[in-house]
């Protein structure tokens, strides 16, 4: 009897243990995707859609099955917009359950901070329409990926966009920008200097102290120095209050272009008409509806899965900001397993290469659901951008809507920008040049 007992025993110790070895087994069938938001601080009003959106795509790709079999697994770091806690938020999750296929930090501070750990980690950091300009340079930055757009991009086809409705020059004018005094903000300045120079119109800068509720004094600066237009490099709380002093000046609204974090829905449906006009700059087309926002809302929403209040977030131009950026690091994985192993889980380094080697067809971007959002793109070794490409959207009083067709960056003023920034960051930095022959 008692040596029934002792076989009982081990019988249950061993299946606990095996139950313990199995569990990283269990684990290699899902992939582990670190989600850094801020649903919290000063610029929470973007980022709780644009976590919204990031979360609702991965729930869908996980109902169709996952990525050829294999489920995702994510996990929110809250960072509240502060590089502290966002490199917090890296040192945590980078080498979890596997290894963080990569890091959509949704900040250029952050970004900034990670970029010189992401080679020694091996980690990819992934930044679609925003951190260091420069890193489209995959030679540098083998491990940076600012996918679709950066903020030399955006800039210069909002000034593009600028120069046709002055009839083709610019000479003479008088362009302010008003920036949040951040890596942020100041990221556009050496663009707009290029410009400025080359197209002979003067550039006023108007840095604003964050979270930016208080910009009286430049507002007042604005009325006395009466520039012809204002670009506006604001998130959060900065962009109403901005629009709002715009109204309370009597600036024009139509006269004012937002970077895309600064382009929103919820950034102007309290003012309604009295924003009337008001421009953004999007990457590529997510202004638009497809596809992809009814199949999240029929197959999560409609569920009562949505990760959003309810489906009216859908078709907001932040919440498919996320949808895009999920959708992007879901196509890498993929890419890599077709490299690496259809039905496996990519490590780190294999999702790389699957970022440096995307090619997002128009048939692909169709049967995903986002092909009147995303134009055809590939990225390589040495362009780690893919295709640049932007609309203008306006705001209507009630909505925004696409106000122009396709513009792209002037490669005669951003590639040299590129290897400049990038030399002098790989000199800074000590790091070998790859090469990409």
């Amino acid at each position: 009897m008692m040596f029934k007992k002792i076989a009982i025993a081990a019988a249950t110790v061993a299946a606990g243990m095996g139950g313990l070895m199995a569990s990283p087994a269990a684990q290699a069938q899902e992939q582990f995707v670190p989600l850094l938001v801020y649903r919290t601080g000063q610029f929470a009003p973007l980022g709780i859609p644009w976590a919204d959106g990031k979360q609702d795509y991965l729930k869908l790709v996980n109902a169709k099955g996952g990525i050829n079999g294999v489920k995702i697994k994510y996990e929110e770091c809250e960072t509240a917009y502060d590089t502290a806690k966002g490199v917090e938020c890296y040192e945590r999750l980078k080498n979890k359950d596997g290894g963080a296929s990569g890091f959509d930090t949704q900040s250029t501070g952050i970004t900034f901070a990670v970029t010189d750990k992401a080679p020694g980690d091996k980690i990819p950091v992934v930044t679609p329409g925003y951190g260091l300009s420069q890193s489209v340079d995959g030679k540098v930055f083998e491990w940076n990926f600012p996918l679709l757009g950066n903020y030399w991009t955006a800039a210069d086809s909002i000034i593009q966009d600028i120069t046709k409705k002055e009839k083709g020059s610019l000479k003479g004018k008088k362009i302010a920008l008003v920036y949040h005094d951040s890596p942020y903000g100041k990221e556009p300045i050496a663009l707009l200097q290029k410009r400025a120079a080359r197209d002979g119109f003067e550039l006023m800068l108007l840095p604003v102290t964050a979270p930016g509720v208080e910009q009286k004094s430049t507002w007042l600066q604005i009325r006395q120095n009466r520039p012809d237009y204002v670009l506006l490099w604001s998130a959060g709380v900065m962009t109403p209050t901005a629009v709002r002093e715009a109204q309370a000046t009597g600036y024009p609204r139509e006269k004012m272009y937002a970077v895309w974090w600064g382009g929103s829905d919820h950034d102007v449906k309290d003012i309604g008409a009295g924003a009337k006009g008001y421009n953004t700059v999007t990457i590529h087309n997510t202004a638009d509806h497809d596809k992809i926002h009814d199949e999240v809302k029929a197959q999560i929403y409609d569920k009562g899965q949505g990760t959003g209040k309810d489906a009216k977030e859908l078709g907001q131009l932040a919440h498919t900001r996320g949808m895009v950026i999920s959708m992007l690091q879901v196509e890498a994985i993929r890419t890599a397993q077709e490299k690496f192993g259809k039905g496996k889980v990519m490590t780190p380094e294999q999702v790389r290469w699957g970022l440096e080697n995307l090619n997002l067809t128009q048939e692909r971007l169709n049967e995903l659901g986002f092909g009147k959002i995303i134009r055809p793109f590939k990225t390589s070794c040495d362009n780690h951008l893919g295709a640049d490409w932007q609309r203008i959207a306006t705001w209507d009083g009630s909505k925004f809507k696409v106000t122009s067709d396709w513009y792209q960056a002037d490669k005669s003023l951003v590639d040299p920008l590129y290897k400049e920034y990038a030399d002098k960051y790989a000199k800074e930095k000590n790091i070998k040049v790859r090469s990409c022959s």
